[in-house]
């Protein structure tokens, strides 16, 4: 799917009306848009949080129901340390920014819910998504 900043809430909707719980993986280069996903989606939902990236905090709430995780500075190791596995079987969305193949397997193995999207910049200003289910 190949959307325009101002195209993003499509995908805000698609995400909010198939996937009401579970973690959704972001995964792209650095200022790919992770974060702006995100607030589409919180904007989606109606919930007038602000939306920052939660690079040095590890995460951030809105609304009581989205859960934001950043994982790059600190790692799945250190993410995993700190209980957060138990976090992500909360109902709500969890996005975590930079996941991997390593949470993918472990989500498989605890029965956790999860979607990935990859989100790739283009020349055109757009961005790339590519949404897989599991």
């Amino acid at each position: 799917m190949i959307l325009s900043l101002e195209e993003l809430p499509k995908l805000a909707r698609e995400i909010v009306r198939d996937f009401h719980s579970g973690v959704i993986i972001l995964k792209g280069n650095l200022a790919a848009g992770k974060t702006t996903l995100v607030k589409a989606v919180v904007k989606e939902l109606g919930i007038e949080d602000d939306v920052t990236s939660p690079t040095f905090s590890l995460q951030q709430v809105y609304g009581g129901r989205v859960f934001h995780y950043d994982i790059y500075n600190h790692g799945i190791e250190h993410f995993l340390s700190l209980g957060m596995l138990e976090e992500l079987e909360r109902e709500g969305l969890h996005f975590v920014e930079w996941g991997d193949e390593r949470l993918e397997a472990i989500l498989e193995s605890a029965g956790i819910n999860f979607m990935v999207i990859e989100i790739a910049k283009r020349t055109d200003n757009k961005r790339e998504y590519k949404l897989c289910t599991h």
